[in-house]
């Protein structure tokens, strides 16, 4: 179907319900001028309805994995529910979205669900799912710049996939790109793809907090964008991944979603893209949500356990999961609101057990990283307590490849990981060069 007759239209509006304030995209803006709390993309609901529910599902099965440009990517895809006024030739992508939601049918059987899938948003060009949301905001300004705003340069404070994925776009777009990281807290597949793309990379003896309090800082010159999730532009991008699962799952809602969470910008993207499709009628019902933190860097858990009554920012220890190492998240109202909407619980994993589960996930023939290892640690409690009950489906948030964490899996095999399960180590064994040094190891090992 042609949607060329239909005016789709969308905005910035303030996140504070008693304030609203409204400004356009191409406005160089993070936050509200008018009472200081982040923004959300506002899209023309009552234009978007114009085309029915089923409509919107035939056009998007049209276009799933499509060879023509821009719908080769699963993001511009669903172009009219991300940045309808973007014009074509100003997109910036590399193919994201689009990626495999892996049938861990195995495991569920053996956890007693109905159903497991893991979502592998690390499938991607730079590896990680911040290439979702970094098409948009990259694409955003190149727009803006051929429109005439005198933007230089785009930068962001990072703990690794973010800088990645900003670098490798921006360097597409031929947009210079300034990257602050916490120095020797990156790991080095990781630190080196922003070296690689050309970016102006930046070591702060700081953690990932004290980065971003000096981009904040540095982006108030208004020629040097906001590349972080507190740009609700990012989040346009992410949303699509309810759109995508759903539609995996053959427009059905699975009972649970769990993802790790950091600066909280990707469990308010999962809610406000189910949350878009309710509204259009795409679907019925919205899942759970179990958000996980690593227990080194989990403030929202503490609030969580005080039913959200307050929240306080903590000074985040060092964890395995480098990139949820965050102690004072930027889009925490956004994510609670999402949280209580959708019935959402807060866990967490030791260093200990996102190690275990992130290994136990691989014997099912996954390639965990650290941070898939917090949520899968975090469905292994939850369905250990009740709260995920027997008989129900899940789909696991996987954000990164597990090739960016080869130190992580090395570590946990070679026993250099403290307090593992010894059981799920997975050492190489030297064998002498002959059939019966192979079949005197193959007799040892076949007898366990």
């Amino acid at each position: 179907m042609s949607l060329t007759k239909y005016q789709f239209r969308a905005q910035f509006r303030c996140t504070n319900e008693s304030c609203g304030k409204t400004y356009p995209l191409h406005q160089v803006i993070y936050s509200c001028e008018a009472c200081g709390e982040l923004l959300n993309v506002e899209h023309d609901i009552d234009s978007l309805k114009q085309v029915s529910a089923n409509e919107w599902k035939s056009e998007f099965e049209t276009r799933f994995r499509s060879s023509q440009f821009p719908n080769a990517s699963g993001v511009w895809g669903k172009k009219e529910w991300v940045l309808p006024g973007i014009q074509d030739e100003n997109i910036v992508t590399s193919g994201e979205g689009t990626t495999h939601l892996y049938d861990a049918s195995r495991f569920a059987k053996d956890l007693g669900l109905k159903s497991l899938h893991v979502k592998q948003c690390g499938v991607s060009h730079t590896g990680s799912f911040k290439d979702l949301g970094m098409t948009v905001l990259v694409s955003q300004v190149k727009q803006m710049i051929a429109d005439g705003v005198p933007i230089q340069a785009v930068a962001c404070a990072s703990t690794g996939d973010t800088s990645a994925a900003l670098a490798s776009y921006a360097a597409k777009a031929g947009i210079p790109s300034i990257i602050l990281l916490p120095a020797n807290k990156v790991s080095t597949a990781q630190l080196i793809q922003p070296v690689s793309n050309g970016a102006l990379v930046l070591a702060l003896e700081t953690d990932f907090d004290g980065c971003m309090a000096v981009v904040k800082e540095l982006t108030k010159e208004k020629s040097i964008y906001l590349a972080n999730s507190m740009n609700s532009l990012r989040i346009e991008g992410q949303k699509t991944i309810s759109i995508e699962i759903t539609q995996q799952l053959g427009w059905k809602v699975p009972d649970w979603i769990v993802i790790p969470g950091g600066n909280l910008g990707n469990v308010s993207a999962l809610g406000m893209g189910f949350e878009m499709m309710l509204e259009l009628g795409l679907i019925d019902k919205l899942p759970r949500i179990i958000l996980a933190q690593a227990k080194n860097a989990s403030p929202l858990y503490e609030s969580f356990k005080k039913g959200f009554a307050d929240f306080s920012p903590v000074t985040a220890e060092k964890t395995l999961a480098s990139a949820i190492q965050i102690g004072d998240p930027v889009s925490v109202k956004k994510a609670i609101r999402v949280l209580k909407k959708f019935n959402g619980v807060v866990e967490v994993a030791t260093e200990e057990e996102l190690a275990n589960a992130a290994a136990r996930g691989d014997l099912y023939g996954l390639y965990n990283d650290p941070h898939t290892g917090v949520a899968l640690a975090a469905l292994l409690k939850s369905v250990e307590s009740g709260v995920v009950g027997k008989g129900e489906s899940v789909v696991v948030i996987s954000t990164a490849n597990g090739l960016k964490f080869t130190e992580f899996k090395l570590a946990f095999h070679e026993g250099k990981i403290p307090n593992i399960d010894e059981r799920l180590k997975n050492r190489i064994q030297t064998c002498k060069p002959n059939l019966s040094g192979v079949m005197e190891i193959l007799g040892k090992q076949l007898k366990k």
